[in-house]
């Protein structure tokens, strides 16, 4: 992500040293997120304002939706508003913001990144420069029902057709059951189930040299996989117009078989409250692929500190007291959010409590990055909008790919 969001080829701040400059202020602050689907974070302001009556945090929750949320933090930051203090950034935006000079340069001294998983604080960073702290990570993981996998003597699928036979198996006996969800809707996270697709595949949406490549057989098995399965009629229509939570509460209400979704979702199909159907009767497993286990894109949160807003000193040690390990593990708990603290993936309590743990330090070790690009928001909208098309009908795997390629190649021009 080092080039994602500016096209000036040298850092953001003109060259300057790696110091960054002296964050000052102490008093009030406000933390900005997405809709806190957790329903902890206001737990975590509450303990620091308790501990904290000077510096009180107040919670600014915006929309459920990652695009509309980029939008709300990007109309503040060209306001230059000092509404907004401490921001909640998904990874693929926190480089666009850098460059951008939107949010501050963070003293790495500060906090404790040799605690973290590297995989993460990378995503933080920008010119090698810090300009975030990963408070929460992610990696796609395959929920699926191992009551009924159990039954039918089956074992998780770790391929695409293990995955289409098992369907086949159970969904006779298991009237209204649908075989296969992830995120559809147009909007990032098609972005994301498609990359794994292509990743998965063996193949790339954007190289390491920064030029596009889905115009390849890679690509189109990728893209097959979800096209053939709207047709098939084995991921159900319905499924694209899911999010997260459409998907979730889809899952816990018992109507798929198996559902790609991040671990946030292990917390609340869990719950013996009512609210789920299949407490007890899940269990989590790596994303299938094509001839083997396959790839996860790597999600999660860094926290940073606008560039406009007061009291800086107290927005970075309300990083602090949200990054230290006893505020992850009892986030993990309440949550089952994936922490950036390496060690609490292999704290035995933990794992025996969330034995997910194991197979989700993998993905996050593992995992892809989304495309490595400036203009990043227009690559993924354009990935969407053919991804989208492919899975509806309205077009050929072959032709949206051939289509995106030209677009991606306009996109990436240097």
């Amino acid at each position: 992500m080092s080039a994602c969001g500016s096209s000036d080829s040298g850092s953001p701040d003109g060259g300057a040293g790696n110091t960054p400059a002296a964050l000052e202020g102490v008093g009030p602050i406000s933390f900005v997120t997405g809709k806190d689907l957790s329903g902890n974070l206001q737990n975590q302001i509450d303990e620091w304002n308790k501990s904290h009556p000077d510096q009180q945090a107040t919670l600014i929750e915006l929309p459920e939706d990652a695009d509309a949320q980029r939008q709300q933090f990007v109309q503040n930051a060209q306001t230059q508003s000092d509404a907004y203090t401490v921001l909640n950034l998904d990874v693929i935006w926190t480089a666009e913001f850098a460059a951008n000079q939107w949010v501050e340069q963070l003293p790495e001294s500060e906090f404790p990144l040799d605690k973290l998983l590297p995989t993460t604080v990378e995503t933080a960073k920008y010119f090698d420069k810090l300009y975030g702290v990963p408070v929460d990570s992610d990696g796609g993981l395959l929920y699926y029902r191992k009551d009924l996998l159990d039954a039918a003597g089956l074992t998780p699928p770790t391929t695409w057709a293990e995955l289409t036979d098992a369907c086949g198996k159970i969904q006779p006996t298991n009237p209204g059951l649908q075989c296969y969800a992830g995120q559809f809707e147009k909007y990032e996270g098609l972005t994301v189930n498609f990359s794994e697709a292509v990743n998965s595949a063996g193949g790339v949406v954007v190289g390491e040299d920064g030029k596009p490549n889905v115009n390849t057989p890679e690509a189109k098995k990728g893209l097959d996989f979800l096209v053939e399965g709207v047709k098939s009629g084995q991921i159900p229509a319905a499924a694209r117009t899911y999010k997260e939570e459409e998907g979730r509460r889809a899952f816990q209400a018992g109507e798929l078989l198996f559902h790609r979704q991040w671990p946030y979702q292990y917390a609340k199909a869990s719950a013996t409250d009512g609210s789920s159907q299949v407490a007890g009767k899940f269990a989590v497993a790596p994303l299938p692929g094509l001839d083997g286990p396959g790839a996860s894109t790597l999600g999660g949160h860094n926290y940073a500190v606008s560039k406009f807003a007061k009291n800086k000193k107290s927005a970075v040690d309300f990083i602090k007291f949200l990054v230290g390990e006893d505020q992850q593990r009892a986030n993990l708990e309440k949550t089952s959010k994936a922490p950036t603290w390496a060690a609490l993936y292999d704290d035995p309590a933990l794992v025996e409590k969330f034995p997910y743990l194991v197979e989700l330090k993998k993905s996050i070790e593992k995992a892809e990055k989304r495309p490595a690009v400036v203009k990043y928001q227009e690559v993924s909208t354009a990935i969407q909008s053919a991804v989208y098309d492919a899975m509806g009908g309205t077009t050929s795997s072959e032709d949206a790919l051939k289509s995106l390629q030209g677009k991606l190649e306009e996109l990436t021009k240097q």
